[in-house]
């Protein structure tokens, strides 16, 4: 056997991450072969991923798995996984929204889609909870459109304008919008007492507290929530605690009124009037640099329905608008096109668009040692 395997590679940024993608194909069937190829591809575990591509953040330690589609609506199949830095691990029990806005121009560039100009519309089967997103991606002579004038606050520079319609993600992990049938619901929470929250299921379920509960202002950067090792304990004793109201995956966020923050990578001083409301999201022990796109559907959701933590957290009047403003450790996150319809107490989620631009950084291959598969 040779020394080193080679494997066809390509990174993307999408959103405010970046990940490693892989074809199906070019990977072992057998579950655990393949993970610990990925993980040698990444260089785990190890805290700075120095052996590997992955670059030592949670952000950056991500995967996306791509293939042919595996039912008749949808044009490729994706899987993300989130790899550990420190462990030779991967969770495949959650979707990246920020990468999921790269799987589409990767669709177009490998020919699992057709171009067509100006827009190329690409559904996305999201394999981890088997719903769907629909992405149109820019299109110019054939290829996928990189330049554009768009921004998202956490990634420097402007590009084209990817949308992403995540409207089928709506109860995708627990089969309701609200898996409690509450808007809010009171959490016994070992080690704290009664913790009041909202629970919403877009995409990835989220766990939405109010930041006062808690003793936060919402303005804390992530190096100071992250130097709060009893901050960060207590988080996490309440996601467990949602998580086993629910019997599954629960993201916790921090929700709380609007005022002036300094951003945390260029120190700009962000008004109150830029933003809704302010969040701090917590994943996987640590605070998220920005907001995670599944996180701006799920608490731009949450944010419309009457009653949630998340509504009372936010500006008044917000559910007789179309759009959402989130302000996050680096700026602002906008979920731009949300439609919800009341019926009595049903609630219908008709649409939910975020926008997002990506870019193709690399590719060729990765090279692994051989006794990685061993």
């Amino acid at each position: 056997m040779e020394e080193m395997i080679r494997i066809p590679t390509v990174l993307y940024r999408g959103g405010t991450s970046k990940a490693v993608f892989l074809k199906e194909n070019d990977l072992p069937k057998d579950a655990a072969r393949r993970d610990r190829i990925i993980c040698a591809i990444f260089g785990s575990p190890d805290k700075r991923q120095i052996d590997g591509l992955g670059g030592a953040d949670l952000l950056t330690s991500k995967l996306a798995i791509i293939g042919p589609s595996s039912r008749p609506d949808a044009d490729i199949d994706y899987t993300f996984g989130q790899v550990s830095i420190d462990s030779p691990t991967i969770y495949y029990g959650a979707v990246c929204g920020n990468v999921s806005a790269a799987v589409g121009p990767y669709a177009i560039d490998e020919g699992f889609v057709r171009a067509t100009e100006p827009l190329t519309a690409v559904r996305i089967h999201c394999t981890n909870n088997k719903r769907i997103i629909e992405a149109k991606v820019p299109v110019e002579g054939n290829r996928v459109k990189v330049g554009g004038d768009f921004a998202i606050d956490g990634v420097p520079g402007t590009g084209a304008r990817i949308e992403l319609n995540w409207s089928d993600m709506v109860g995708a992990n627990t089969g309701k919008l609200l898996p409690t049938g509450n808007a809010k619901d009171i959490l016994d929470v070992e080690g704290i007492g009664s913790v009041t929250v909202s629970i919403i299921d877009v995409g990835n379920p989220g766990v939405f507290v109010n930041a006062a509960d808690m003793g936060l202002a919402g303005t804390e950067s992530p190096d100071v929530i992250d130097a709060d090792a009893e901050l960060l304990k207590k988080s996490d004793a309440i996601a467990r605690a949602a998580m086993a109201k629910i019997n599954n995956l629960a993201l916790l966020t921090y929700v709380a009124p609007s005022t002036e923050y300094k951003n945390y990578v260029t120190g700009e001083t962000i008004s109150a009037g830029r933003s809704d409301f302010l969040v701090r999201m917590i994943f996987l022990g640590k605070t998220h640099k920005t907001f995670a796109a599944s996180m701006i559907n799920c608490c731009g959701t949450a944010a419309m329905i009457p009653g949630t933590v998340v509504n009372e957290a936010a500006v008044p009047g917000l559910v007789n608008r179309s759009s959402v403003r989130m302000g996050h450790p680096s700026g602002i996150a906008e979920l731009e096109g949300i439609e919800i319809v009341k019926n009595g107490s049903d609630i219908d989620v008709r649409k939910i668009l975020v926008y997002r631009t990506a870019r193709r950084l690399m590719e060729g291959y990765s090279f692994v040692r051989s006794d990685a598969l061993e």
